[in-house]
């Protein structure tokens, strides 16, 4: 009798275990790249979508050669962000492109974004520096690196829609006071810096006035910029 009931007793248990198993089984985090970016959708929107606060800017779709860059100079703080310093600061290079791969693969539908409360002239002289830049200053075309339709080139160049004009603005001016670098030639430090601030403005005002689509970076490989962008590899692998 009493080995039956040590026998009934160690079935118990087993099936116990093994329920207790398949629970947890259940319930562990799946072992997945879209898990492990939670820690980035919190701020930046599911599937890195944005959101509407203006200083977390999309992420879906951007090359992933700019957004590696952009990880890379966080994490060794050529950009400055506390919350993004702290998050990358052990992460090597191998699991950074990952991350950058799995963004750059998502394509969800853009956020709307609120009517800009600019003056039309304003406006008027961003479109100008964008599709036509400054040539006194020896500032080329936004368009002539970023793409006509604004959405980016292969590797390493973002696409420019859906920005809030704030954000625009601060990035900018990052760059201009040296809080934001980038691999030299730092040819984004060299426009920057020659923008006076209502040309800033401008631009900023008219970036944000554009309908956002979602168009993918152009894939030329090797194509001749008019700036040297260490960014930017060109032909011969020579920025």
């Amino acid at each position: 009798m009493k080995i039956i009931l040590g026998v009934i007793g160690l079935s118990g248990a087993l099936a116990t275990g093994c329920v207790h198993a398949q629970a947890t089984a259940a319930d562990r985090i799946p072992d997945t790249m879209e898990a492990r970016v939670q820690a980035c959708t919190g701020c930046h929107g599911a599937q890195g979508r944005g959101v509407e606060n203006v200083y977390f800017p999309r992420l879906a779709g951007k090359p992933a050669g700019y957004l590696y860059n952009q990880l890379v100079a966080f994490r060794d703080g050529r950009r400055k962000y506390v919350p993004m310093n702290y998050l990358l600061a052990y992460l090597p290079d191998a699991y950074l492109m990952r991350m950058a791969e799995h963004f750059a693969a998502l394509n969800p539908p853009p956020l709307v974004q609120p009517a800009v409360k600019r003056s039309p002239d304003q406006v008027r002289d961003g479109q100008r520096i964008v599709t036509q830049g400054i040539p006194a200053k020896k500032i080329p075309a936004c368009i002539t690196c970023h793409g006509a339709e604004l959405g980016g080139r292969e590797p390493g160049i973002p696409g420019l829609l859906g920005l809030r004009a704030d954000y625009v603005s601060a990035q900018l001016g990052a760059w201009r006071f040296g809080v934001r670098t980038a691999l030299a030639p730092d040819c984004m430090q060299f426009v920057a810096s020659s923008l006076s601030e209502p040309e800033v403005a401008a631009v900023a005002a008219y970036l944000a006035s554009l309908p956002v689509t979602t168009a993918r970076p152009l894939r030329q490989p090797g194509m001749r910029l008019p700036l040297a962008c260490g960014s930017q590899p060109q032909k011969g692998g020579q920025p």
